[in-house]
């Protein structure tokens, strides 16, 4: 899949590395400032909700990217840098959705509703953003390794 005669993985992956760790600052801002909450709410909203589709775009177009002609011949180094990348892009994916169901639910369907649900989706939304950071920077210095080594 090309985009402008450049494989689609190589121009969607800058969204997933913009709004993945957006998203999750968001989040993270949301969940810790509670007088801000009202402000923050749409924007973390908005933002979780392209998180997740740039980051499952950008495992799609990577795996069409990977089965491409251009790595048939892919060894040693090379090789082991695209599975250690694909390997942790496998994981970010189902990480970024859970974090993508527990902001919408905390965000849009129990924001103004006070009580223990609200608290423990906060906090389930907290640590999902903390792992989504965490794998958006993993997958992405994969990535990074695997082109420039």
């Amino acid at each position: 899949m090309n985009i402008a005669g450049l494989p689609a993985h190589v121009l969607i992956i800058h969204a997933a590395v913009v709004f993945g760790p957006l998203a999750a600052l968001g989040a993270l801002a949301y969940a810790g400032l509670p007088r801000h909450r009202d402000l923050l709410r749409w924007p973390v909203l908005v933002l979780t909700v392209i998180a997740v589709a740039s980051i499952w775009a950008a495992y799609v177009t990577g795996v069409n990217f990977f089965g491409s002609d251009r790595f048939a011949n892919a060894s040693g180094q090379l090789r082991d840098n695209i599975r250690t990348h694909e390997s942790y892009a496998k994981t970010l994916r189902w990480i970024v959705s859970a974090f993508g169901i527990v902001t919408v639910a905390t965000t849009y369907a129990y924001h103004a509703k006070p009580g223990t649900a609200r608290t423990v989706l906060t906090g389930l939304m907290a640590v999902s953003a903390v792992a989504t950071l965490v794998w958006v920077v993993l997958t992405g210095d994969a990535g990074a390794r695997s082109a420039w080594s």
